[in-house]
């Protein structure tokens, strides 16, 4: 059995206190980085990015602002590939973020402004490899294509995800070889929660990116998602790649002891990750359950007090 979220009672977090001291201007380019992770985060729970924006909240003030850009960088590659119809505006698109992310002139774009403060001004010296990786493999996942496998999807996952927390650690100072297994892990895990969490959406559309070998190894196929089949194979497809998500959660935490305490707070989205895989396994592995797509009002709660207890 999966460990459980522990439970605790108290009154609900003030998130617009914490906002309101989290270092970041009234105006300007920093406000906009903050509104654009907020108001992005707010669209659709399945794929947007909330929890990044409550998680970036908790981290050290000094940080914060940095944390922010780096998100708001992320979110606009993720609205390039739902927000073009050709692809080729696509990749024009990601052309601008490469050029941006190489030149030390930014150009006239808030996002651009904030992240050369990060890594020029402010000094961070953020690797610009694994913000290249990002632009990249987002370039690559503008084609509508399954997974082929789940090694696939942990690779995006790793390019991704595990790219945004290794900037985040150099954002807090932190250069540790378990800290970057324990992002490794946690960004692979990520990657893999939020393709379940998208898979209702992309079926709306016509579309399923689950790992076609898993599917294949359960006599299951893309029809079967797109009609919302509950059989049992169904399930056991759910099964097998949300226990691969639990396993890197669990590799994860077993450097807990070797990880810098400073670098806990870049990983609190583990609480969000345990939540769905917990909720995932009440429902019997049911995709498709409503209960799924609610949002978790207690999230703020437990983010502060793991944030408070110092563990991720």
């Amino acid at each position: 059995m999966w460990a459980r979220v522990l439970r605790f009672p108290g009154p609900a977090v003030t998130w617009r206190s914490v906002a309101a001291t989290s270092g970041l201007g009234a105006s300007g380019t920093d406000h906009y980085c903050l509104e654009l992770l907020r108001r992005f985060g707010l669209c659709a729970l399945w794929k947007r990015d909330y929890e990044s924006y409550l998680c970036s909240l908790l981290l050290p003030a000094e940080s914060r602002s940095s944390a922010f850009a780096l998100r708001a960088f992320n979110v606009e590659l993720a609205q390039v590939k739902d927000s073009v119809s050709e692809k080729t505006i696509g990749l024009m698109r990601m052309q601008f973020w490469k050029k941006t992310v190489e030149d030390d002139n930014p150009p006239h774009q808030p996002v651009a402004i904030e992240l050369w403060k990060v890594s020029a001004v402010r000094r961070h010296n953020l690797t610009k490899r694994w913000l290249m990786k990002i632009i990249d493999e987002r370039e690559k996942n503008l084609d509508d294509k399954a997974y082929r496998n789940i090694q696939e999807l942990e690779n995006y996952a790793e390019n991704t995800q595990s790219s945004l927390l290794y900037l985040t650690l150099e954002i807090l100072g932190i250069k540790d070889v378990h800290a970057d297994h324990a992002a490794s892990h946690i960004g692979k895990a990520q990657g893999i929660v939020t393709c379940l969490r998208a898979t209702p959406y992309h079926g709306s559309k016509r579309k399923v990116f689950l790992p076609m070998d898993i599917c294949m190894q359960h006599g299951v196929s893309q029809e079967d998602f797109l009609r919302r089949t509950q059989d049992k194979n169904v399930r056991d497809v759910i099964y097998d790649i949300a226990s691969q998500a639990h396993l890197h959660l669990k590799h994860a935490r077993s450097f807990h002891k070797s990880v810098p305490v400073k670098a806990f707070p870049a990983f609190l989205q583990t609480v969000s990750l345990e939540d769905y895989l917990k909720k995932i396994q009440q429902v019997d592995f049911d995709i498709f359950h409503p209960s799924l797509q609610k949002k978790n009002t207690l999230l703020p709660l437990s983010l502060y007090i793991q944030s408070w207890r110092k563990r991720y």
